[in-house]
């Protein structure tokens, strides 16, 4: 099914780019803090940058924010409708609530004028864990079907108003109830989509279960924008994000292909490894680089990679598509390939 296209600041969810997300987690009131938190996510990638707007003087935030850093902000709201208008009227980027708390149809409808008038979009976000009693009594637990019905009544509450820039979440912690319930949505609905597994965890069960579930849907053709939740700094998630991009084939950037090591490896491949990651990490440009550890079968085994570096015994080769270009001590190889790299 073919995605609406809705606008977010200067972007156009549903275009067919894949925008990463992440979400301030500086308290609202530390104004400093969150600006710096910001800048930081910019610097790393991140392309939209929601934050929390607890309390109506939190709302202060938005325009602080919004000086500070040239990507879209959104604002994520809970029950009081007065902080969404006030949002709205800080000229906020997109606005992210769920209708059916945010109170009765004159506040929906409040909400819906105000973001109306300026253009902005709605996301409505679905989480298993608050799911409508109805709902969970209908369907017994939050299934994949009681998630999407929830997302599609709360559509028709913006709907009714006339409203229909509309983004729509329905994330859960579990895996496959996530990947079930998007992989229905998409089925049902037209809206841009944002995915994510939500309450992931910590970093290292985080990123797996968000690459499981983000790869997945990504390589389905599912999904406008993401966001890798974690329990950890949020530039991490920003990283991580871009990660799964290249994994799944639609990133930017350096994608690293490298051997797990064998007993005929005869250098510290792993350490060189981590090396050439970290060296290209700033690389825009969309290269496949190989670090093999065998001279033997390396240039071979990574015959797809644009450029490539094979360790022997003392000795390495650089190589491009397979083909070796030529031989240097092992101590040279970094930076050969560094050389090597700004040539393509």
């Amino acid at each position: 099914m073919s995605r609406k296209q809705v606008k977010v600041g200067g972007l156009s969810l549903g275009g067919g780019h894949i925008y990463i997300q992440s979400m301030l987690n500086v308290p609202a009131d530390n104004i400093e803090g969150n600006v710096e938190q910001a800048k930081r996510l910019e610097e790393a990638g991140c392309e939209i940058i929601r934050t929390a707007v607890p309390t109506l003087n939190n709302v202060k935030l938005i325009e602080a924010l919004k000086n500070a850093v040239s990507v879209p902000v959104v604002a994520d709201i809970h029950f009081d409708y007065r902080i969404a208008v006030a949002c709205a009227e800080a000229e906020v980027d997109k606005i992210r609530i769920n209708p059916g708390n945010i109170g009765n149809d004159e506040k929906v409808k409040a909400v819906v004028d105000a973001c109306k008038k300026r253009n902005i979009p709605i996301r409505i976000g679905v989480n298993s864990g608050s799911l409508e009693k109805p709902l969970l009594e209908k369907y017994g637990s939050p299934t994949a079907e009681a998630l999407v019905e929830s997302a599609l009544g709360h559509v028709e509450i913006l709907n009714r108003f006339d409203f229909d820039d509309i983004v729509i979440s329905i994330k859960s912690s579990s895996v496959p109830l996530t990947i079930k319930a998007y992989r229905l949505l998409a089925e049902k609905c037209g809206y841009p989509l944002h995915v994510g597994v939500t309450e992931a965890g910590t970093e290292r069960m985080g990123i797996i279960k968000s690459a499981m579930g983000i790869g997945s849907l990504l390589c389905d053709g599912i999904g406008d924008t993401i966001r890798v939740s974690l329990t950890a700094d949020p530039v991490r998630e920003v990283i991580a994000a871009q990660d799964i991009l290249k994994a799944a084939g639609l990133g930017s950037g350096v994608e690293i292909v490298s051997c797990p090591t064998c007993g005929r490896t005869k250098i510290d491949l792993i350490g060189l490894a981590e090396q050439v990651e970290n060296a290209t990490r700033h690389i825009k440009k969309k290269v496949k680089i190989a670090v093999m550890g065998c001279i033997v079968n390396g240039p071979g085994e990574a015959r797809e990679a644009d450029i490539g570096i094979a360790g022997g015994d003392g000795q390495g080769l650089i190589f491009k598509k397979g083909e070796i270009i030529k031989k240097v001590p092992e101590e040279q190889l970094l930076g050969e390939l560094l050389t090597e790299l700004e040539k393509l």
